[in-house]
């Protein structure tokens, strides 16, 4: 699950999640245009693998335009910033894309001015990138370690979407604490969100726990707030696409929900996600762009239809969870609790 996206002489190579369970299939990535294709259609998924590819993706672009005869300077960033505009509108709601695409330029931008030529460039953006990737798996660890204070023995507890190694560059963000716990002998259980509708909970989440020996259980997703009030979750653990200022939270579609029942029952609800996922210049959950895709998602499963004929659909890929309903916020630098908007800041200044 390491190589789940890897980069290699101007190539990327990424895990099709939507073969998986089924099959592991492993894609080679070429161009922008396979890059955003692959996004868009969430076969290369999850907040912070989606900066690691954006980042990989404009190191790519500025790689192909410096091995034309002639190139130039100009000719390579010019190249770049044109995938990192594409790569970036593919997926408007996580902001470790953006993120990561403006950390390399900005890196492609001091070497531009300082009047590397092209090759220089590319290699910078290469490590920038390589950088990128080697932090995400550091904050992994240390999210995991640091989440360890809210998992007891015996905990029975229950996720949503995918958080794992599938969507990080290591050891996953939400899934990561619930791994390192397990490694731990804590004896936990999980109950996976089957996360409708294209059911990365069921397919990717279940896939990863299995390979781990994790004991766990999948979920319908209207099941999860039943299951809390009747007392059968001890603690719930997410992931975030992208956290305001305030500490509002944007998540998979029915992270919402959850967090309403866990405050409802008093069980901790915390969420897992490193420091690039938050965004400071969002100043609450009102400002998040939800992302709204494909209704034939909702109208099919699996791509076989299921509804009939002339039904339409409305297909939300995320809601915001309002911070007064969430218990913690874990990062790689510490633990951010209410007030949200003076613990971020404080985090964000480390």
């Amino acid at each position: 699950m390491a190589d789940a996206l890897r980069y290699d002489e101007g190539a990327i190579y990424a895990i099709d999640q939507t073969a998986l369970p089924a099959k592991t299939v492993v894609r080679k990535i070429t161009t922008t245009g396979q890059l955003a294709e692959a996004i868009l259609k969430l076969r290369i998924r999850g907040a912070p693998m989606l900066g690691i590819a954006g980042a990989w993706g404009v190191a790519q672009a500025a790689r192909r335009a410096g091995s034309k005869r002639g190139a130039t300077r100009n000719a390579v960033m010019a190249a770049a910033q044109r995938a990192g505009e594409r790569l970036a509108a593919t997926r408007p709601t996580a902001v470790n894309l953006g993120w990561a695409i403006e950390r390399s330029l900005g890196r492609a931008r001091l070497e531009a001015a300082a009047g590397a030529p092209p090759a220089t460039i590319v290699k910078a953006l290469e490590e920038e990138a390589a950088a990128i990737a080697s932090e995400d798996a550091a904050a992994c660890m240390a999210m995991a370690e640091t989440g360890q204070r809210f998992v007891r023995g015996g905990a029975r507890i229950m996720t949503h979407c995918n958080t794992g190694s599938l969507c990080t560059g290591g050891y996953g963000t939400a899934l990561g604490v619930i791994r390192l716990a397990h490694e731990s002998g804590k004896d936990i259980h999980v109950l996976a969100g089957e996360t409708r509708p294209l059911l990365q909970g069921a397919r990717l989440t279940a896939w990863e726990l299995g390979r781990l020996q994790i004991p766990h259980a999948i979920v319908p997703d209207g099941a999860g707030p039943a299951l809390i009030a009747r007392g059968e979750v001890d603690l719930v653990l997410v992931g975030a696409d992208r956290i305001a200022a305030n500490g509002d939270v944007a998540n998979k579609i029915g992270t919402y929900s959850l967090a309403l029942a866990a405050t409802e029952s008093q069980v901790p609800f915390i969420v897992v996600a490193p420091m690039s996922t938050i965004d400071p210049s969002t100043p609450d959950g009102a400002a998040v762009e939800v992302e709204e895709r494909d209704g034939r998602e909702v109208v099919s499963v699996l791509g076989r239809r299921v509804a009939p004929p002339g039904s339409g659909a409305r297909n939300p890929a995320f809601d915001v969870t309002p911070s007064r309903l969430i218990s913690a916020i874990v990062t790689e630098r510490g633990v951010a609790m209410r007030p949200y908007r003076t613990s971020l800041k404080r985090l964000l200044a480390q």
